[in-house]
């Protein structure tokens, strides 16, 4: 009995434990057990090798030809489907159905043959007798035509001469202008902007803005400064310049403690200055992400993209 509850008996129901059907017998292992045990013993199916095919029995399974139809009863198909056709006539009501007469082909042109109403006499190609003919009388005798186009020539039309109206200089320039302003004075508003023109992914300015900029701040007022006071320069000391003296600087001079060098003549191909070939110059490159951009999302694929 366990410790506490009750025991797997008590729990299942049973008077007594059920035997056990294996007892005693020997351990089989599933390791390399044959999958047919009986294919191993005894005698196999041993074929009698192949067969070619010939018009003897040997070439078959069976010991002789045996018939599809072998002990069935004869039957006639032609008996057979006049006994459907009087089972089937048997069924019928009345009197067979007869179709009415096909339709009839005309023998020639003209002739009413296959109609159903025949001949009118109103088609009837024979001559009616007819009253005689009387001419009707002359005609209205009028002036033969005047000779000219009317164009240019006075009293030739049927009426009377136009009278003559003045055209004004660039008359239609003054029209167009009327009708212009117009069509201004009947427009409402200004005319109508669909802003989905594509645009480019990055701006071209980036330092653009769609917003109004706020107004110019004005600098306050600046206060004049006065200028600094500058006192007048002082007495000159007298040197070897004469600076400080009232007599301007005396013609003569000392000649230099410094002798100069004579230099050789030289012509204007030699004065010009030396100037290297520039080299290559460099030019704007476009980045590969305005590139692949470009290429990806451009006029006709902006919509879908």
């Amino acid at each position: 009995m366990p410790a506490e509850g009750k025991s797997d008996m008590e729990r299942i129901g049973l008077f007594s434990e059920m035997g056990y059907v294996t007892i005693g017998d020997k351990y089989v292992s599933h390791y390399m057990r044959p999958f047919n045990e009986a294919a191993s013993k005894n005698r196999q199916m041993l074929p009698g090798g192949t067969k070619t095919l010939s018009a003897l029995q040997a070439g078959y399974f069976e010991p002789e030809f045996v018939r599809i139809f072998s002990g069935e009863a004869y039957s006639n198909p032609v008996q057979l489907r006049r006994r459907y056709r009087l089972a089937e006539s048997k069924k019928n009501l009345g009197k067979a159905f007869l179709p009415s007469s096909g339709d009839k082909s005309l023998c020639g042109l003209g002739s009413y043959y296959g109609t159903i109403g025949g001949p009118y006499p109103y088609f009837s190609p024979q001559l009616k007798a007819k009253e005689r003919y009387i001419p009707p009388g002359k005609n209205l005798y009028t002036n033969p035509g005047k000779k000219g186009s009317g164009y240019g020539y006075a009293n030739l039309t049927i009426g009377e001469q136009y009278p003559h109206e003045a055209d004004g200089y660039d008359v239609e320039r003054i029209n167009a202008k009327k009708a212009q302003e117009e069509h201004k004075r009947l427009v409402k508003g200004g005319p109508f902007k669909l802003n989905l023109y594509p645009q480019e992914y990055f701006d071209t300015n980036p330092y653009f803005s769609d917003k109004p900029l706020p107004p110019v701040k004005k600098p306050p007022p600046r206060k004049p400064i006065a200028p600094p006071f500058r006192p007048s320069s002082p007495a000159k000391k007298v040197r070897g310049m004469k600076g400080g003296t009232f007599d301007p600087y005396p013609s003569h001079s000392a000649d230099p403690y410094v002798v100069k060098k004579s230099k050789a003549v030289t012509t204007t191909k030699e004065r010009q200055i030396f100037h290297p070939p520039p080299g290559p110059k460099s030019r704007p490159v476009t980045s590969i992400i305005t590139l692949n951009v470009t290429r990806s999302l451009n006029v006709k694929n902006y919509k879908t993209a």
